[in-house]
């Protein structure tokens, strides 16, 4: 049945990537700096961090999506999944040596691959394809709102005196209500009587806009300039690090505004239209990210930084939406799965590649030469989307 707005379990998975979302940031920003400056570890050794937590997480969202569809009860995965990450998040505060942060974030990240492809196709699941991308927007809005509100509540707290460690412990307080949101909240799945058995993933049998999706998001995601990079980029345009937090609060409330819109755009107007809108802007950007590093333009540090932001997050409805639209329904949590790896594996060399592209040949080299690889992902999607028509 219908209601005004959005289903209940649309709703409930909204608030709870929120609350998951601010105890998640008030740790992210400050991660590389309690390595290094706190526990003495070296660059390489926040690079291993990450590395390591981002491909544990992209290989669990393939696996759980399997998972799910063989007949696992969802809600069980979603909820054991968010429950792993807010034990393990805030016990880095008590680390006194990086291998225990890697350990600790090793688990923050296995319980995102666990949760995020069962949640996905819970979304799916619950809202009829007429709202399907009017859905995903409303849950990537209120992402995105936490992760505006976690470096703020960060924030506040190192400004009142609390020591670095201690920031970490009390992003507990959210991550306790996410799991009661979850347990109390969130409308239970019918349980199985027996596990199904899944025919082999079979990349040729899925439809041909389903996999140009898939393709030129991983494309996009070795072409993103990560944003990490933005910032060393805002500094070397005169942006003071005093700064720095709140323009990357800034920079998630523009996506938490612009995903809603976006996502109910797609429903209107076609997933196609909006993706090939958002991703043509962010070629755009990058190309003026580019032409801006040859000189020092600090009034244009905030509108790019912004814009570049807002590019990201007009396209992430209309994404999920298209997956909803053309994956078949029994094998749906494993098609965002698919989509969920493909991205975060692609990330990876990616960054890599932009970084040594940004240190040999300079910063407008590499976002340029992401531009063009972008221009390649959005030609893919094109071609693959018409010719499953």
């Amino acid at each position: 049945m219908k209601t005004p707005f959005l289903p209940r379990t649309v709703i409930v998975l909204g608030l709870v990537s929120f609350l998951n979302d601010t105890a998640s940031e008030m740790i992210t920003p400050l991660l590389p700096i309690f390595l290094t400056a706190g526990l003495g570890a070296g660059p390489a050794i926040v690079g291993l961090v990450e590395g390591v937590a981002e491909a544990t997480a992209s290989l669990l969202k393939l696996v759980s999506g399997r998972m799910a569809d063989k007949g696992r009860n969802h809600k069980g995965l979603v909820v054991g999944g968010y429950s792993i990450s807010n034990l393990a998040r805030p016990l880095i505060g008590l680390a006194l040596s990086w291998n225990l942060v890697l350990l600790f974030r090793f688990l923050d990240r296995v319980g995102k691959g666990v949760r995020t492809s069962p949640r996905d196709a819970l979304i799916a699941a619950s809202t009829d394809s007429t709202r399907l991308g009017r859905a995903f927007g409303f849950h990537r809005a209120l992402d995105n709102a936490g992760a505006m509100l976690g470096p703020l509540c960060a924030w506040y707290l190192l400004r009142a005196g609390i020591p670095m460690a201690h920031v970490f412990l009390w992003s507990l307080v959210p991550g306790i209500l996410v799991v009661c949101l979850l347990v109390f909240g969130l409308e239970a799945t019918p349980a199985r009587e027996k596990l199904k058995e899944l025919p082999p993933l079979r990349w040729s049998v899925l439809d041909h806009r389903l996999r140009g999706l898939i393709l030129a998001a991983g494309g996009l995601a070795l072409a993103s300039a990560p944003e990490a990079f933005l910032v060393l980029w805002a500094t070397d345009q005169g942006l003071q690090i005093v700064w720095i937090p709140l323009i990357w609060a800034a920079a998630s409330a523009v996506k938490a505004i612009v995903a809603g819109p976006a996502g109910g755009l797609s429903d209107r107007f076609g997933r196609l239209s909006v993706l090939l809108c958002g991703w043509t802007f962010r070629i755009l950007l990058l190309l003026g990210l580019g032409w801006s590093c040859s000189t020092t333009h600090p009034v244009l540090v905030w509108p790019l930084f912004l814009a570049y932001a807002a590019s990201l997050a007009a396209t992430e409805g209309a994404e999920r939406a298209l997956i909803g639209d053309f994956a078949r329904r029994e094998e749906r949590a494993t098609a965002f799965g698919l989509y969920h790896m493909v991205i975060g594996l692609a990330a990876l060399p990616g960054a890599l590649l932009f970084g040594v592209i940004w240190q040999v040949l300079g910063p407008t080299v590499a976002f340029v030469f992401n531009a063009v690889l972008s221009s390649g992902a959005v030609i893919l999607l094109q071609r693959q989307y018409r010719r499953g028509k």
